[in-house]
């Protein structure tokens, strides 16, 4: 029989939690139990690797220590992992047992939280232990306390070892319905290696190097594209189309490409209801816009406004903003 301790607290020296866990190993090694203790907090680079560990155990135990609010980041990057990369129909066989102590409150929530997600994920509760231990060297020097962890560890090897039947709780119906898990459907094999492959800093550091390095090439080959399918007589013609007129309008814009000098520029002639657009540099326009092309094009495309553009810093404009602003109600750009 096996029973494997996961440690979720931060190792310090006074924390009640290691006490009591060290007694529980040896109450346990006493019932012949091989115990193997994994110390999440030395292990914090392999936490996703670490669901592999429960292949050969009958159960576990999750111990961790309430130091200010619930139970702490590593027990819950456990879980998560075992969620996300753990064998289901292994840990459906699995008794746990939650050990929470506190110096400061909630140690019984923190119990229960640790229970419910073993639930979820299918394992099987059994009763563990939890306690406010303000000082623990009243907890070391404790007849008592150490008589109560004796007889709730026998409890936990007695469940363990008969495999004790349980309840079923509604928390596993979860699984089933709202909180099921959206990864694809890898094989125990599979999720062992790709969990091995998650916990390598080095290999995750390379694959979003490779992917950003794809992303860059991707994109300058679709601005290339865009930039070549474009010119302005091909938006003037959309222009013209979707300009609606606005009674009282009267302005001159000037559209200039800042990253395309093949591009000439725009100019826009409003007067009331009559648009007369041409290309060519003109002076004495009311309105000046600098865009790239790409930006323009999501413009006309109806992607986003010409004000919104401006305040988002992706397009420059000399003269009235206001005129600026009228350039939204001329061109009926925008798409539902």
């Amino acid at each position: 029989m096996k029973i494997n301790i996961y440690y979720g607290g931060r190792g310090i020296i006074d924390d009640p939690t290691l006490y009591v866990i060290s007694q529980i190993t040896a109450v346990l090694q006493e019932l012949n139990v091989k115990v193997q203790q994994y110390n999440l907090y030395e292990q914090r680079n392999g936490i996703t690797a670490l669901p592999n560990t429960l292949k050969d155990a009958d159960g576990i135990i999750l111990a961790s220590t309430v130091e200010w609010y619930g139970v702490g980041g590593y027990i819950m990057q456990f879980l998560d992992a075992c969620w996300l990369y753990g064998d289901k129909d292994k840990i459906k066989q699995i008794y746990m047992a939650p050990v929470v102590m506190s110096t400061t409150h909630g140690e019984r929530e923190g119990m229960m939280s640790l229970t419910s997600a073993w639930e979820m994920l299918g394992g099987l509760p059994c009763d563990g232990m939890c306690g406010y231990i303000a000082d623990t060297t009243k907890l070391e020097n404790s007849n008592e306390y150490s008589k109560i962890i004796e007889k709730k560890t026998e409890n936990i090897y007695r469940t363990i070892n008969q495999k004790m039947a349980v309840f079923p709780a509604s928390n596993r119906a979860v699984i089933n319905k709202v909180a099921t898990s959206k990864g694809i459907d890898l094989t125990p094999q599979e999720s062992e290696q790709l969990s091995e492959y998650a916990s390598d800093d080095k290999y995750v550091r390379k694959q979003k190097e490779d992917l950003q390095e794809l992303a860059s090439i991707f994109r300058d080959k679709m601005g290339q594209d865009e930039s070549a399918s474009g010119n302005s007589e091909e938006y003037i013609k959309i222009l013209e189309k979707k300009f609606t007129p606005v009674a009282g309008i009267r302005a001159m814009y000037k559209i200039v490409f800042s990253d395309n000098s093949r591009l000439s520029p725009i100019v826009l002639d409003v007067e009331n209801s009559k648009l007369t657009c041409r290309t060519g540099d003109e002076d004495g326009c009311d309105v000046v816009i600098t865009s790239d092309q790409r930006v323009f094009e999501d413009i006309i495309d109806g992607r986003i406004t010409f004000q919104r553009a401006f305040m988002a810093g992706n397009i420059k404009m000399k003269g009235d903003f206001k005129l600026l602003r009228s350039l939204d109600q001329l061109f009926e750009l925008m798409t539902e």
